[in-house]
């Protein structure tokens, strides 16, 4: 369901601008700050508020507390404005507000260049099946997802993606080529991964890269979020150097580390380290 299906608002707006805006107490603020002449209060299963709806002259707006907790000015506010209390699976309005985001860079932003050669989702798949074995069903991250060829080889294995980048370009491409889906996708800094996204058992990251010396701190902090995040990775790279790096960090976050060459491809995906807890 929608984020206005939820809500039953008919062209509701969140006042954040973007997915990863979610954790700024800034927007609190200015919901609050709002003229309102109505009000809707979503709670989740444990009557913990997720959303504040206002009604002003130009329409509703609403605010989502996923990531940041509701102020006591925010049920202030709802019991000064009156209106009417909904309550809803926090994992419901968590899919809603990611399709909300996602179907607005869809919208607004021009896609990338296709990037996908023809015959790499096959080869991903049959990688994927090959480490992860029988999965259907099991949750699984896709790191730095891009235009999301991991995200759908993961799909097509029976697994339930949920695929992250900060790239609103590949990820518009994705998109609208239907790899990606927009309740599984979200655009951050996967640097913050953890401060979106819970913990799951399986994640992948796949041409991580290219690292070199200059950017290494960066993927060495993007794949820490992903171990923390899940308890088996597979993470992918075009050349052994890099592997190298790659395993001697997944080591450093205490992991059994497992490298090989995977000859499927000489170009994509060349390199493979699994790490497990």
């Amino acid at each position: 369901m929608t984020v206005e299906e939820l809500l039953e608002i008919p062209d509701c707006r969140l006042i954040e601008p973007s997915f990863a805006d979610l954790i700024d107490d800034c927007w609190t603020a200015v919901l609050l700050g709002m003229e309102a002449g109505e009000g809707r209060l979503l709670l989740d299963e444990e009557e913990y508020p997720l959303a504040l709806a206002v009604r002003g002259s130009s329409g509703w707006y609403a605010g989502t507390f996923l990531f940041r907790a509701p102020t006591r000015e925010v049920i202030e506010r709802f019991e000064e404005v009156g209106g009417d209390i909904y309550q809803e699976a926090r994992e419901a309005w968590l899919s809603a507000v990611r399709e909300y985001y996602s179907t607005a860079i869809c919208r607004d932003v021009l896609p990338a260049m296709e990037d996908l050669p023809p015959d790499r989702p096959g080869k991903i798949r049959s990688l994927i099946g090959e480490v992860f074995g029988e999965r259907g069903g099991t949750s699984c991250l896709d790191c730095c997802c891009g235009s999301g060829v991991g995200t759908a080889a993961l799909r097509a294995c029976g697994m339930r993606p949920l695929a992250y980048d900060n790239d609103p370009a590949l990820l518009s491409l994705g998109l609208t080529r239907r790899r990606l889906l927009p309740a599984e996708t979200i655009c951050i800094d996967a640097r913050d991964a953890t401060r979106f996204i819970a913990p799951v058992p399986l994640g992948v990251a796949l041409m991580a890269g290219e690292i070199y010396s200059h950017n290494a701190g960066l993927w060495q902090a993007i794949i820490a979020e992903l171990l923390a995040l899940t308890d088996r990775a597979l993470i992918t790279v075009g050349t052994e150097p890099e592997v190298r790096m790659v395993s001697a960090w997944c080591a450093e976050e205490g992991r059994s580390v497992e490298t090989f060459e995977n000859e499927r491809d000489s170009l994509y995906d060349r390199w493979c380290c699994i790490a497990g807890r």
